[in-house]
């Protein structure tokens, strides 16, 4: 799919935009002050394959804190901003690599030029970042089918303050819990400016809840071409959000992935053996394995053959036996009760 084009933003090592890989994000689930907690974290989320890791800093002692973690991990930080120009300066002056502000609770332009002036010094990224939540004035509250537009005119008012101080180093991100306003905020932010675009589905739920809602809102736009960088914002573990961001992207052939896939058959009556309980024996298999392979585990011979063409190893099951594909190739019948060994040395051969 072909990416949109837009210019590149650069976060200390990390560059953003349409000719460059999509960054996954997420954020540190501790308080800012726990110091070692929060670089044990990050350095997980690190290894799991995010880019950019962000971290709030509601107080001065959380800056002080993030010029410390900074200084002990490998990845590009990034300072969650929210009601203070200052908190703002001291997080760039401590390192951030880019900083998130949120329109709807910094609105002053004295507050912001001072926060632009200080990025420009700094050569830091910012990511102008628009949460539906928090720019609704709940006593005189915006109609749903109206807050889009609001979105837009918030985006593009902070926009021209950055632009009239000559900063363009510039991140956008308009976000929802609602996946259809998602998908459309994102969709006309792509049509009004040439910025990379930061993608999520806000408050999307529990990790088990949040994989479909943010599945969809995200590769729908993705397919688009519209994205250049994504967080999964779930409740709880932050490594499931980079494990979910990879699979979606690798699902779109957006991100170069070592895990193994398994296609399995759903079963119908045709399928004679417990495919179910085979499938999760392989899969545990596969498991061990850092290798892109494709595995098929099929019920009959209906799809069974064709899905075996395109798989690495393939087992179409029969009554009783399977027989065993390579690439594409029938290489023997075996009995069901030695199809699991069958197929762990081909596992172990490639």
């Amino acid at each position: 799919m072909k990416r949109r084009k837009t210019q590149t933003v650069a976060a200390g090592s990390v560059k953003i935009g349409s000719k460059h890989p999509i960054v996954i994000q997420s954020m540190v689930k501790f308080e800012t002050t726990d110091v070692a907690r929060c670089v044990k974290q990050i350095n997980a989320l690190a290894a799991a394959g995010a880019g950019l890791v962000r971290l709030a800093v509601p107080t001065a002692k959380d800056t002080a804190a993030f010029a410390k973690i900074v200084q002990k991990v490998r990845i590009p930080l990034v300072a969650d901003i929210h009601f203070s120009a200052d908190r703002a300066i001291e997080a760039i002056e401590a390192g951030a690599a880019k900083i998130r502000l949120n329109p709807g609770n910094i609105k002053d332009k004295n507050d912001v030029a001072r926060i632009i002036d200080c990025a420009k010094a700094h050569k830091i990224a910012m990511r102008v970042g628009i949460n539906e939540a928090s720019i609704r004035n709940l006593l005189h509250d915006t109609p749903m089918r109206k807050r889009i537009s609001l979105m837009i005119s918030e985006m593009a008012g902070y926009i021209r303050i950055f632009e009239n101080r000559g900063f363009n180093n510039l991140v956008l991100s308009v976000k929802s819990s609602d996946v259809l306003r998602t998908i459309e905020s994102n969709i006309a932010i792509a049509e009004k400016f040439n910025y990379p675009l930061h993608l999520g589905l806000t408050h999307a739920g529990l990790a088990e809840d949040a994989i479909v809602p943010a599945s969809v809102a995200l590769g729908t736009l993705l397919h688009q071409g519209i994205g250049d960088t994504i967080r999964i914002s779930i409740a709880g573990d932050p490594v499931q959000e980079v494990e979910i961001a990879k699979q979606i992207l690798a699902s779109l052939e957006l991100y170069k992935t070592n895990q193994p896939q398994l296609i399995v058959c759903p079963t119908c009556g045709r399928c004679k053996w417990n495919l179910v309980s085979f499938a999760q024996q392989v899969k545990k298999l596969l498991d061990k394995v850092d290798k892109p392979i494709r595995v098929a585990v099929m019920g009959c011979v209906v799809n069974g053959p064709g899905e075996a063409a395109d798989a690495d190893i393939a087992v179409c099951a029969a009554a009783g036996k399977g027989f065993i594909y390579k690439k594409g190739e029938k290489m023997a019948a075996v009995a069901q009760s030695k199809l699991l060994t069958a197929i762990k040395k081909e596992i172990e051969k490639i």
